[in-house]
């Protein structure tokens, strides 16, 4: 453990007589007084790691910084430090969300929350770049839209919830791993005849992703690209156009109605992705930390917490060092963005 003691000047401007404080570079607060005492900013970035990073609720957090550095800190002077940390970082949480909303592709998921032991939603939405996570109190357009802006006009690729296909400014790509799983699911538990229905449709998705593979490995010509492409969307119309007698086929066949115009844009536009992997590997740390310790207890325990993910999520991203950005934001004497954006190539 390290003490560091600041001497810190005050007085007062001759002209104007307005009260002026000299601040170390390493300060983290300009509390004098019974206040003085604070915590470094490294045991600080450290806490926010362990916490928001890795799911250590407070009181392990607390343990760990006094087992191996001698730090005393209760659970309650944690949760009021790590506000202030998300204080410091809300203007480059403001960023990212603002890189997000004009990102050409992002990829959204979602996944329930716990807040003061009502149920609330924790948003996240991806590119390759940024992750901004938001905890909300509902699952709709609206709480969407906080994000996302309610005019996004990029790629959205997403799961088959309903509210996405309110962004009628957005192109869509609605994610085949999802169908594909629901066809398996449905083919082990189908009764006589009626696995073909979902048989016939796993067949189609499989081989549009064997189109986009032959065309990343250039064995297509674009021509030859548009042809296939054509052949696979007139076989989906075919088999959509079939009467299902069993209820979960028609359940499918209604679905895929209604997604028709999302399932294949990833064939016209290269680079553009087929599944949601990204929101859901950017959402699957907040289900683990769900798990450990239930959610928030606060509103504004809720808000810290999405400002401090979305920045540890995007260092890990962009392979960034999350402990010196952390260590930026804590040392800054006013609140100002850390810019975390990659420029276009």
């Amino acid at each position: 453990m390290e003490r560091i003691e600041f001497r810190i000047s005050v007085g007062r401007c001759r002209r104007c007589r307005r009260r002026v404080q000299g601040r170390h570079p390493r300060q983290t607060s300009d509390a004098l007084g019974s206040a003085s005492s604070q915590l470094g900013p490294r045991a600080l970035a450290l806490a926010t790691q362990l916490n928001k990073g890795l799911g250590l609720p407070y009181g392990k957090t607390a343990t760990v910084l006094q087992q191996a550095f001698g730090l005393q800190v209760s659970r309650g002077g944690l949760c009021q430090a790590l506000a202030r940390v998300a204080s410091t970082a809300e203007p480059t949480y403001n960023a990212l969300v603002e890189e997000v909303r004009s990102s050409a592709s992002v990829t959204p998921d979602e996944t329930g929350w716990r807040m003061d032991g009502k149920l609330w939603w924790m948003w996240a939405v991806s590119t390759p770049q940024v992750t901004v996570y938001s905890i909300q109190p509902g699952r709709g357009f609206e709480q969407a839209a906080m994000v996302l802006g309610a005019d996004f006009a990029g790629f959205l690729v997403r799961d088959g919830w309903s509210i996405y296909r309110q962004f009628i400014h957005a192109l869509h790509q609605t994610c085949l791993a999802h169908l594909l799983r629901r066809c398996r699911e449905m083919i082990l538990v189908a009764g006589r005849g009626e696995a073909e229905f979902p048989r016939s449709i796993e067949t189609i998705l499989q081989q549009s992703l064997q189109l986009r593979d032959r065309r990343q490995q250039r064995q297509i010509s674009e021509r030859g690209l548009a042809v296939a492409r054509g052949r696979l969307e007139v076989r989906m119309d075919r088999t959509l156009e079939r009467r299902c007698r069993s209820p979960q086929n028609r359940r499918l066949a209604n679905h895929l109605l209604r997604e028709r115009d999302a399932l294949f844009t990833f064939l016209s536009c290269p680079g553009l992705e087929a599944t949601n992997w990204r929101a859901e590997q950017a959402i699957r740390p907040m289900v683990v930390t769900r798990k450990v310790w239930g959610g928030n207890r606060t509103s504004r325990g809720a808000h810290t917490q999405g400002i401090l993910v979305s920045i540890l999520q995007t260092c890990r991203q962009q392979l960034r060092s999350a402990s010196s950005i952390l260590q930026k934001l804590i040392c800054a004497p006013q609140p100002k963005p850390v810019d975390l954006t990659i420029p276009t190539r």
